[in-house]
C-alpha cells in the first residue's frame, strides 16, 4: 500500500525547499482556486465536508484570517519541514492540517488516511488538476502526500528530516509515533483523544421554533463521524426547569430520530457495540439508567451522577448520555483536559464567558453552538497553529 503522491517529478528534492512567509500571496491564490474547482466539481458537491472545506479556502475567508493572524509589525515564516499524521476515520482531517501547514509558509509532508475515502479522491483529483498549472509547479514543489502500511519505515524516516511533527489520533498512536525521534530543534505538536459534551437550555429549546433545524445540526456534529471525532458530543447536558427538560427531551430525540431514519446507514453490529458500551457502564458507573427508545438508531442512557473519568466509557453511532444538570458550573466535577468541545444551544456567549472564568475549569478548549463543533478554525484544541507552525525573524 505504499504510494507517494509527488506532484513534480522527483518527490526528494522536497527538502531543499525554503519556507515562505506566513499567509503569501500564493498560498492564498492556491487555495482559493482550489476551492472554486471543488464547489463546481459534480462529485465533490455530494460531500459537506468537502463543500465545507471549500468555503473555509475562499479568498475572502483567507483574507480575514491574513488580518487576524498576520501582525504587520511581525515578520513571521514557516518552520520549514511539518510532517503530518493523519487519523484514518475522519476523511478531510488531513486536508485542514495541510491548509494551516500552508498557510503558516512550510513544506508539507502528509501522512493519508489508510482507507480510501470518497472525498480524499477527488480531493486528489482536482489538486493533480491544478498541479498541471504552470504557474503553480514552484509553489507544489513543497506539497508531498504519501500513503503507506504502519509497519513500514517512512513514519521514522520523515520523524528524521522534518522541523515539525504533526500527529492527530489516539493516545497509543501517539506514544508509538514518538518513538521515531526528531531532530534536535524539531517538535511535536499532537491531537491526542479528546471528548465533546453538549448543553441545552431546555427553557430556551421548548419556544424554538425550528427545532427541526437544531435536529440537523446535532445530527451534522455526530452522525456524520458516527461520533468517531473528537469534536462529536457524548454526554447532554440538559439545563432549565425539569418541566421543560422533560419536554425538550422527548421533541429533540423525536426529531433527531426522523433524520437519523432517513440519513444514516446503520449497521447491525452497532446494536452489539451499544448493548456492549450499556454493560461497560453499568459496571463502572452504576448510576445510570437505559431510556425507552423507539429503536436501535439512538440509544439514550440517564446518568443519574456526574463522576469524573465518565470519558473512558464513550461508545458511538448514535449513544448519548443525558443528565439533568442543576449548574452549568457543575460541568467543572468532570472536565479535564480530556474534554475538548462544548456545543451549546440557548446561552449568549458572554453568558457562557461569564460561568467558564468564575469556576474553575480544565480542558474544554473550544466552546461552539450546536452544529459548529466541526468547522475548523485555526485555533485548535487550544493552538494557534499559525504561531505553532510558524517562526517569528526578529529585527533590530
Amino acid at each position: 500500500m505504499n504510494k507517494i503522491f509527488s506532484l513534480y517529478d522527483n518527490h526528494k528534492k522536497i527538502l531543499d525547499e525554503n519556507p515562505s512567509e506566513i499567509f503569501s500571496d500564493i498560498s492564498i491564490k492556491f487555495l482559493s482556486d482550489f476551492s472554486k474547482k471543488i464547489l463546481i466539481d459534480k462529485e465533490a458537491k455530494k460531500y459537506p465536508d468537502l463543500v465545507t472545506f471549500a468555503f473555509f479556502c475562499r479568498k475572502s475567508n483567507l483574507n480575514g484570517l491574513k488580518l487576524k493572524f498576520k501582525k504587520f509589525n511581525e515578520t513571521r515564516i514557516g518552520r520549514g519541514v511539518v510532517f503530518h499524521i493523519a487519523p484514518s476515520n475522519v476523511p478531510l482531517n488531513f486536508a485542514y492540517s495541510l491548509l494551516a501547514g500552508i498557510l503558516a509558509g512550510n513544506i508539507n509532508i502528509v501522512r493519508l488516511p489508510s482507507k480510501n475515502y470518497n472525498q480524499n479522491i477527488i480531493f486528489l483529483k482536482i489538486l493533480k488538476e491544478l498541479s498541471k498549472i504552470k504557474s503553480y509547479h514552484n509553489f507544489l514543489n513543497k506539497i508531498l502526500l504519501v500513503q503507506y502500511d504502519y509497519n513500514s519505515d517512512f513514519t521514522e524516516y520523515f520523524s528524521s528530516v522534518c522541523d515539525i511533527r504533526v500527529i492527530w489520533g489516539g493516545d497509543q498512536t501517539i506514544n508509538n509515533i514518538r518513538k521515531s525521534p526528531l531532530q534536535p530543534k524539531a517538535y511535536d505538536i499532537t491531537f491526542p483523544d479528546r471528548y465533546s459534551i453538549c448543553l441545552i437550555n431546555a427553557d430556551k429549546y421548548v419556544k424554538e421554533k425550528d427545532k427541526k433545524r437544531i435536529a440537523n445540526d446535532f445530527f451534522n456534529d455526530t452522525f456524520l463521524f458516527d461520533q468517531n471525532a473528537c469534536t462529536s458530543p457524548h454526554i447532554i447536558l440538559w439545563n432549565g426547569s425539569n418541566k421543560n427538560i422533560n419536554l425538550s427531551k422527548k421533541l429533540f430525540w423525536s426529531e433527531l430520530h426522523k433524520l437519523v431514519q432517513t440519513n444514516y446507514e446503520f449497521q447491525n453490529i452497532s446494536s452489539v457495540d451499544k448493548l456492549t458500551a450499556f454493560y461497560n457502564q453499568s459496571v463502572n458507573l452504576i448510576d445510570i439508567k437505559k431510556t425507552k427508545t423507539i429503536d436501535n438508531l439512538i440509544w439514550l442512557t440517564e446518568l443519574k451522577k456526574l463522576k469524573p473519568n465518565i470519558e473512558n466509557f464513550r461508545s458511538n453511532c448514535g449513544y448519548f448520555l443525558e443528565h439533568n444538570l442543576k449548574n452549568i458550573s457543575d460541568i467543572s466535577k468532570i472536565s479535564n483536559n480530556k474534554y475538548q468541545t462544548l456545543a451549546y444551544f440557548g446561552y449568549e456567549i458572554d453568558e457562557l464567558q461569564k460561568i467558564f472564568s468564575e469556576s474553575s475549569f480544565k480542558g474544554l478548549d473550544r466552546i461552539v453552538k450546536i452544529g459548529q463543533t466541526s468547522q475548523f478554525s485555526l485555533i485548535w484544541d487550544g493552538y494557534n497553529l499559525i504561531n505553532s507552525l510558524s517562526s517569528l525573524r526578529e529585527f533590530k
